[in-house]
Formats: structure tokens, C-alpha cells, sequence
């Protein structure tokens, strides 16, 4: 089987973190983005994956490079010369993605996390002999995103309704379609939604189906998206009792620590914190609902919470760092320094306090 990876953009939302590496590269819970959608392939036997991108192909290529040999599945690029929007990579990518096999091939949002049902999902497909497979997920406020209107027994698809104002239902789409190879026939190479275009003509015919993603979904494509996210993840490692969680008197909730980071002593962390390789705590350190990402250092008695801390970042002696606060690479926070929802630029060094959410260019 195959899939393809809508890797698409720059990554503006989530900056400063982006202008050090394109985002499915950038860390969540310890490992890029992507890694979690490729490994939950990998996983279910799909042997090549193509990832649709616009933007440093080369960097991407690289890294993956490495990963292709230790997981065994083949990593290719489509690049996009210009922005196709949401289906016209596929079109792009026809003929990396159809096979004598006629296999339907996976496509997913790389913005995504979830648990990644997905060999439910090709049972689901083959079941009700449909053209495609969408997954959706139930939302507190649909009003916010375009809905989908579906059977509920069945589970085909009857419309999608763009930000109703009244209510027509509470689930949309989490952007993880199976397809079969005919869609791709409905797809011209331009820039084109499958949202908005392709699948509302599929559902016209009655052939589009939903399948409800069991456990929790989140976009971390923003900063409070990503936090957000980090605590759906973790616990959701909890519920399935996962040895990667960390465990000590130092650890409240649900906490994952690389192997190669040092705690000193006297720390409270937790909950909701990954910590990253090569990653130094410093004693007397409090990290709550945060992210601190490889080769960073917290000084002694910081305080650090809801915020992410960028690679080989220093947060200084009894600084207090909080409310979405964002370091990019490299940026140096001073002692007793107060930042409340900084937004860090890389190679900064913060000398004075940030009192009020501001981009620190």
C-alpha cells in the first residue's frame, strides 16, 4: 500500500519554531511531526510514502533519509512548484501513487495527531464498497469548521456544510482519507480543494463514507493547538499504559523525558511535558504543560509553563516563562527574567521582561 503526506507550506502559524525547520519536522513529543503519521503507516504495512511539499524538499529529503533505512519504507517527494491546495498534489503525485495492485492508498493532513485507526479504517473502506473513506471527529463548537453531514448507520456522506450557523452536526473532517485509485480521475493538476471540490462530487453519487476517529485527534498546526495536543497524546499514552511515560517523585501526571536528558535535584515536572534529547534541567526547576525541545537548558529555580522552549534554547536562573510563551532556536533568556507570551525570534538574547504577549523580533 501507499500514502501520501500533505506537507504543503511554510508553516506561518507556527513560528518562530518554522524558520528553523520546515514544520512536520519540527518536534512533538519528542520526534517530528511527521515520524508519528509515518511510523502509524509503516505499522499497517504501507511500503511507500510520498510526501506532497512546496517548500525545502531538500531538507526534508535529507532528514527522512535516515529514517527510510531504519523503518524500511520508502520516502519520496512530489514538489510542487506552486501551490496546488489540497488535491492538486494528488494530481500531481498520480504516478507515484497508482500501481498494478489498485491498492487504495492512505492520504493525511501532516498537521494531524491522532491515534491513527487506521487499519480499522481499511476495513471500513472494504466493507462498504465506496470510492473513498474519510475520518471525522466530534468538536465541541462545529461552528468553526466545515461539517459533515452523514448517515449514521451507515456512515455515507450526504453533504459538508462550511461554518453553519445553525447546527447540523458535530463532526468534521480530521484529514485522513483512504481512496481508491478512480479518484484520482476526478482531480485536475491545479490548484484545487479535495474539501470543497472533490469530495462533495463523490458524496453526490453516494459514494464518499465516514468512519468516526476513535481517540482523541488535535491540528497542532498553532502554538495553543500543539500544548493542546501534547496533553491528548500523553494521555492517551497513559490510557494504554505506555513505559515511555516517565515515572519518580519528581513527576506529577503525564510526563515523557528522553533517555538523554539530566534532571538535577529537587525539580517538580509534570503534567504535560516532553522533554528533549541532550535536554539539561537544572535543580529546583518547575516545567508544567510545556515542551522542551533537544539540546535545551533550564537553569536552576526556573519556572516554566505552557510554552515551548526551541532547540538549544537557555532559560536563565529564576526566570519565569509562561502563558504561550514561544522560543525559537537558540534564543538565551537572562536570570530573573519574566516573559508572559513572548513570541522569540531565533539567536535572541532576552535581557529584558516581557509583559505582555509581543513578537520579540
Amino acid at each position: 500500500m501507499k500514502a501520501l503526506i500533505l506537507v504543503g507550506g511554510f508553516g506561518t502559524r507556527l513560528r518562530p519554531l518554522t524558520l528553523s525547520f520546515p514544520k512536520p519536522l519540527v518536534d512533538f513529543a519528542n520526534k517530528p511531526m511527521i515520524l508519528h503519521q509515518i511510523e502509524a503507516l509503516k505499522a499497517i504495512g504501507v511500503t511507500e510514502v510520498v510526501l506532497a511539499i512546496n517548500y525545502q524538499p531538500e531538507v526534508m529529503l535529507n532528514f527522512l533519509k535516515d529514517f527510510e533505512e531504519k523503518l524500511g519504507i520508502k520516502i519520496t517527494c512530489s514538489q510542487e512548484t506552486e501551490p496546488l491546495g489540497t488535491a492538486g498534489p494528488l494530481a500531481l503525485a498520480r504516478d507515484k501513487l497508482i500501481d498494478e495492485s489498485g491498492d487504495p492508498f492512505f492520504v493525511l493532513n501532516s498537521d494531524v495527531i491522532s491515534e491513527y485507526p487506521l487499519k480499522e479504517m481499511i476495513v471500513f473502506h472494504k466493507s462498504h464498497g465506496g470510492e473513498a473513506s474519510i475520518m471525522v471527529t466530534k468538536v465541541d463548537e462545529p461552528s468553526k469548521y466545515g461539517v459533515v453531514v452523514m448517515e449514521e448507520a451507515t456512515g455515507q456522506v450526504e453533504k459538508f456544510v462550511e461554518k453553519p450557523k445553525l447546527f447540523v452536526g458535530n463532526k468534521i473532517n480530521a484529514g485522513i482519507y483512504l481512496l481508491n485509485p478512480s479518484v484520482l480521475d476526478r482531480i485536475e493538476l491545479r490548484p484545487t480543494s479535495i474539501e470543497k471540490e472533490v469530495f462533495p462530487k463523490i458524496a453526490a453519487e453516494k459514494k464518499l463514507y465516514a468512519m468516526v476517529l476513535p481517540g482523541f485527534w488535535m491540528d497542532i498546526g498553532q502554538p495553543r493547538d500543539y500544548i493542546s495536543g501534547l496533553r491528548l497524546y500523553l494521555d492517551s499514552l497513559k490510557k494504554r499504559s505506555s513505559p515511555k511515560l516517565a515515572t519518580g517523585t519528581h513527576i506529577v501526571g503525564n510526563v515523557i523525558v528522553d533517555e538523554t536528558a539530566k534532571i538535577g535535584e529537587g525539580c517538580l515536572i509534570g503534567p504535560d511535558v516532553a522533554i528533549g534529547p541532550g535536554c539539561i534541567v537544572e535543580a529546583g526547576v518547575r516545567l508544567s504543560r510545556c515542551t522542551v525541545m533537544r539540546g535545551a537548558r533550564i537553569k536552576k529555580h526556573a519556572c516554566i509553563s505552557g510554552s515551548i522552549i526551541g532547540w538549544h534554547s537557555t532559560v536563565g536562573q529564576w526566570a519565569r516563562v509562561e502563558n504561550m510563551t514561544i522560543l525559537g532556536e537558540d534564543v538565551h533568556v537572562c536570570d530573573e527574567i519574566y516573559s508572559n507570551g513572548g513570541v522569540v525570534l531565533p539567536h535572541k538574547e532576552i535581557k529584558s521582561n516581557i509583559l505582555k504577549p509581543e513578537i520579540v523580533m
